[in-house]
């Protein structure tokens, strides 16, 4: 539960009494509470500001990002910093309804829109997070080099110190003809179907990023590895926005990335999807 002293700092900030908080299912990294005030209603997100530096911060820049592609909806953020130990993020709360009739159709929609904004360079302005782990985000001038080094080799790497074995030589020379050259999209970074809701309006809400100006096709294969989206939602995003030929030859490739953090996550349940991919591209 929350503790009296959290609650009155947070009381303070918000300018409001709060009236209850109640915990919400919020995974391993955080506890997640929503909170009652006598006309509004929050959530907040606590973690241990020692062990996830800056993690909040982190996100309420990707949440921004975003919001500034004027695509999905994206939650308020009210209040962030830390307090004693805790780290905590104060957003408004989503009130969600049942989908829209339309609803994965506009979600294609609005990921092709999403994906549209870009910049010179693949990468971010501040480093951030895929769950509990770090993300870096150093600005590379081409897909190929960015998806080597700033998503596949530091999970290699941490893989290799946990005791995993590799032979990735020949997938990284084979990813030079593999990915195509095309202008970085911002991406969500983390999108599977815990990562979105459905807004007051029926209509999608994404959550939890781990933003990157980056391959597009990240977040497609990503929305496949795990489930959770209806395939109008690819049809609706190429009719908007169309993938590079071949694309789904290289989800698989893609979803490496999430693999290998899950396995570092996770352990060794996910060795044997990682070897397969890189068998498949080697």
């Amino acid at each position: 539960m929350l503790s009296s002293e959290l609650i009155q700092n947070f009381e303070a900030l918000l300018s409001a009494r709060i009236t209850s908080a109640k915990p919400l299912a919020g995974g391993d990294i955080n506890h997640v509470y929503l909170l009652g005030t006598e006309k509004n209603k929050f959530v907040v997100k606590l973690n241990d500001a020692i062990r996830f530096p800056c993690m909040f911060e982190a996100e309420v820049n990707g949440l921004e990002s975003l919001r500034s592609s004027n695509s999905f909806t994206i939650p308020q953020v009210m209040k962030w910093g830390e307090h004693n130990k805790d780290a905590f993020l104060i957003l408004e709360y989503v009130d969600a309804r049942v989908q829209d009739n339309n609803f994965w159709e506009q979600f294609g929609e609005k990921l092709a829109l999403l994906h549209q904004k870009s910049e010179a360079y693949y990468g971010f302005q501040i480093n951030n997070y895929i769950g509990s782990l770090p993300q870096y985000n150093d600005h590379c001038n081409s897909a190929v080099d960015f998806y080597r080094r700033q998503r596949l080799a530091p999970q290699f790497d941490l893989a290799i110190e946990r005791g995993f074995s590799f032979s990735i030589d020949l997938l990284y020379k084979n990813i030079e003809d593999i990915i195509p050259e095309e202008p970085s999209s911002l991406i969500h970074g983390d999108l599977w179907g815990g990562n979105y809701i459905v807004d007051g309006n029926g209509m999608p809400c994404l959550i939890d990023p781990a933003v990157a100006y980056a391959p597009r096709e990240m977040d497609i294969a990503m929305m496949q590895l795990f489930g959770g989206f209806d395939a109008r939602v690819f049809d609706a995003y190429n009719e908007v926005f169309s993938l590079e030929k071949g694309w789904k030859d290289r989800v698989k490739l893609f979803q490496l990335y999430y693999l290998l953090v899950h396995l570092n996550l996770f352990g060794s349940s996910y060795f044997r999807s990682v070897q397969d991919i890189i068998n498949l591209y080697s």
